[in-house]
């Protein structure tokens, strides 16, 4: 079966927020909008977002680290949000693997908000219905688009390129290449839920100069990323150990 998924990137992600803003505009103005947006000017602005980019500070001086990490719907391939749903409006799409929502049948309950362990969903207030992220499906789908921008508004937007998008089903996809490659990690598996999006981990190069024993700054308090410390950290993120889950599940 075809999973369509997201593969991104931590170790390019620079939090510029770039894909949380194409994901809103894009969805507000299409299938899925509008987003609502209460108090966007005031002290404390709220609305829906499909993506969320969550950076907080890892580890201890002097191999701390700045973490970057773009949240969405994984578009589990065994959701637990759809059983949940007393109307059938969540639903898995058999075609690309989609966890989706009809809003005809959404009655606002918060069943499959309660369910998801990853806190992807948000019940927009203005709407009373549950929104999530559809991996843009009007857009990916759209022949009378280029093959070029059927892809998710925020794959389109990134400037680094940490997103990737593709069926990581297909191990000739360029999503399947780059998880066998840089040996991407699903969040959270121990939820048994089988995230299709995947992430994958920041890595670094040993090179001459600054960090190697040639340079005069080292040992004298310079803050180096050590393959070990980031590893550990890496470690820890995927498990949801760097109060990932807390903070995430129901921002």
């Amino acid at each position: 079966m075809t999973q369509m998924a997201l593969v991104i990137d931590l170790n390019v992600c620079v939090g510029c927020q770039a894909c949380v803003t194409s994901c809103k505009e894009w969805n507000t103005s299409g299938e899925s909008g509008s987003l609502a947006d209460l108090n966007p000017y005031d002290a404390d602005p709220s609305g829906t977002f499909f993506n969320r980019v969550q950076s907080f500070e890892a580890g201890s001086y002097p191999n701390a680290d700045t973490i970057h990490f773009p949240k969405s719907c994984l578009h589990c391939e065994d959701p637990p949000c759809v059983p949940v749903c007393p109307t059938g409006a969540s639903y898995k799409r058999k075609e690309d693997g989609l966890v989706l929502v009809d809003f005809d049948k959404c009655i606002g309950c918060k069943y499959c908000a309660w369910a998801c362990p990853y806190g992807a969903r948000e019940l927009d207030e203005a709407r009373k219905e549950m929104t999530k992220c559809t991996l843009c499906v009007d857009r990916i789908h759209d022949e009378n688009l280029s093959e070029r921008d059927r892809q998710p508004a925020c794959v389109l937007a990134c400037p680094t390129s940490a997103r990737l998008f593709g069926d990581i089903h297909d191990p000739e996809s360029v999503v399947s290449k780059a998880i066998e490659e840089r040996g991407g990690y699903q969040l959270m598996p121990e939820w048994n839920t089988k995230p299709a999006n995947h992430y994958l981990p920041r890595i670094t190069t040993s090179a001459s100069g600054c960090g190697s024993d040639a340079c005069s700054c080292k040992g004298a308090g310079t803050a180096l990323e050590t393959p070990e410390s980031l590893e550990s950290l890496d470690a820890q993120l995927e498990h949801g150990q760097l109060h990932l889950a807390s903070m995430a599940t129901r921002i």
